[in-house]
């Protein structure tokens, strides 16, 4: 980090960095790209999906077909998302066998399938229509109508309560009754009823037959019936999850949102509440204009992101009036985030300069053009050794305490408006959490407990807190592997300064979004993905040329009175 009113120059070993980075994308490419020895839990899967467009026809094929169903006859109000069943694919990557039942059932019974939502111009509501990704094949349905009582069935936790619901909802089919509707489906699906062996006893809600032979582990297929209105109302053919698991996963999430809510949003709170102290007290070292730049930079990449979301919301039924509530109330939220951003960033600023230190040089400061794109250099560096440090360290946490990922509608590029805009959440990543936990937190934490590596841990620990949500089990994998590589960032921040953290960290995560949108294969998003990764340079070279050193104005010689003292 350079002394305050010296000429800029990061010190970098880039023969070092270089090697280290050469490393460390071998090491990504071992462990998540070649196939043969790619961990699950990080690997970057190519796929070969039909596009939305053929998904909707094959849905509007299968409901023409349909006798109580009229088809629209206006084209393109179909809604296509991305849902998953994400208890299936988590058990069989925790069992350790989703391999075989890739290769033996997933053509048949997808985990991941596009939902298309066809509007029901007679009857109100929605038929959704899943699809298989790969095949185009229609492998479930489900009617959504207006006055169902499924919408109040299905949040309820009680299960003699909702088998009670449901046997209303049903107006009270006989077990023969509800047999012979769900033959035409069978039919239709290609099943032959007498060699299914049915499990619902008269009593009970719903329908549900096995087959036998089709079973992996303690998981066997299940085909799966509700009714309403004296006719079907889903159907699906999905694989069981033992309870064993779901309790397991359930559990696990309990502890991610005490560590989520309890921990990253409760002390993240503190911090900010520390900003807006020290962003008055050390007002003479530093400005108030300077964040105002790189926090609206944070808020519009935000506001992006949850804009781009909305599919996934439209998905789950919302009116327009909660969508609008939702959009307004998450934007509030992010404008409160964004104040958090700059007073860290006014306050972070104002601490190191007090001190005599400037980790964040100002344009026009001695220096400052070349020492942007040094730091564009050390980022790129940078990113490419936490690529290989996070692809190593899952790898050895699958093999110690049994880490394993499972698939998640909520961050799927594939439930968003446009694939493309995905990488702009990088930024807003690089730019807050590199403000409030590394230029904020590690001072701050610095005058607390005048220790450099606790002062780095501590803010480190509390955004790695903040990432446990993430369909990563056991919760704690991501809190020691983001303590690693938050520690890693720690390090840029102290030796390179500021702006190389953030570049490190923004390119870090455009190499894994940018790749994400490499392997969904068409065109459009293979040209987006290589643009996001190369984006970082471009800034970096722009601001350089608009720096040159004719437009650099020197130091006044007179010494910053702090040092002095």
């Amino acid at each position: 980090m350079n002394p305050l009113g010296q000429p800029l120059v990061l010190k970098a070993n880039f023969k070092r960095l270089g090697l280290l980075a050469a490393i460390g994308l071998i090491l990504f490419f071992v462990f998540q790209i070649f196939p043969a020895t790619s961990s699950q839990t990080t690997d970057i899967q190519s796929t070969s999906f039909i596009s939305k467009e053929k998904a909707a026809e094959s849905a509007r094929s299968f409901a023409a077909s349909l006798p109580d169903y009229t088809l629209p006859t206006d084209t393109g109000n179909e809604l296509v998302t991305y849902q998953t069943h994400s208890d299936i694919y988590g058990y069989m990557a925790k069992t350790k066998q989703l391999e075989t039942y890739n290769k033996k059932w997933e053509t048949t019974y997808p985990y991941d399938v596009y939902r298309v939502r066809l509007p029901d111009q007679d009857k109100g509501g929605y038929l959704n229509v899943d699809v298989h990704m790969r095949t185009g094949k229609v492998v479930g349905f489900k009617r959504e109508l207006p006055s169902s009582l499924y919408a109040s069935i299905e949040a309820e936790q009680d299960k003699s309560k909702v088998n009670a619901a449901q046997r209303l909802a049903e107006d009270n089919l006989s077990l023969n009754e509800k047999e012979q509707l769900a033959a035409g489906v069978l039919g239709e699906f290609g099943y032959t009823v007498p060699k299914l062996q049915l499990d619902t006893r008269e009593e009970e809600a719903g329908l549900q037959y096995t087959e036998n032979g089709k079973q992996i582990g303690d998981s066997k297929l299940e085909l799966n019936f509700t009714f309403e209105n004296g006719a079907v109302r889903s159907f699906e053919s999905v694989f069981s999850v033992p309870t064993s698991h779901t309790d397991y996963v359930q559990n696990q999430t309990r502890q991610a949102n005490w560590m989520t809510y309890g921990g990253y949003a409760f002390l993240t709170f503190v911090l900010g509440a520390l900003a807006i102290i020290y962003s008055i007290l050390t007002r003479a070292h530093t400005s108030f204009k300077r964040g105002i730049v790189l926090s609206l930079v944070y808020f519009a990449a935000s506001v992006i992101g949850t804009l781009n979301m909305i599919p996934l919301f439209q998905a789950q039924g919302l009116s327009n009036f909660m969508l609008t509530f939702l959009m307004v109330m998450q934007a509030g939220i992010t404008l409160v985030m964004s104040a958090t951003i700059y007073l860290s960033l006014v306050a972070g600023d104002g601490m190191w300069r007090k001190i005599g230190l400037n980790p964040w040089p100002r344009a026009k400061e001695p220096g400052y053009g070349k020492y942007v794109l040094h730091s564009m250099y050390t980022g790129y560096l940078w990113a490419l050794i936490l690529l290989g440090v996070q692809s190593v360290l899952f790898f050895v946490l699958e093999r110690s305490i049994g880490t394993w990922s499972t698939t998640s509608a909520d961050q799927s590029t594939y439930n968003m408006s446009y694939a493309w805009i995905f990488p702009i959440m990088a930024w807003m990543a690089g730019i807050g959490e590199e403000t409030v936990y590394r230029l904020f937190g590690i001072r701050m934490m610095q005058k607390i407990v005048r220790n450099t590596f606790i002062a780095c841990l501590i803010p480190t620990l509390i955004w790695a807190l903040g990432h446990t949500l993430y369909p990563i089990y056991p919760v704690i994998t991501r809190p020691i592997e983001l303590t690693v590589i938050g520690l890693l960032f720690s390090l840029i921040m102290l030796r390179h300064g500021f702006i190389a953290v953030v570049f490190a960290h923004v390119i870090f995560d455009s190499l894994l979004m940018g790749l994400s949108l490499i392997f969904m294969g068409d065109v459009l998003n293979i040209s987006a993905g290589l643009f996001w990764i190369v984006l970082p340079g471009i800034v970096g070279y722009v601001i350089y040329k608009l720096n040159p050193k004719q437009k650099e104005k020197p130091y006044v010689t007179t010494p910053h009175h702090e040092v002095l003292q």
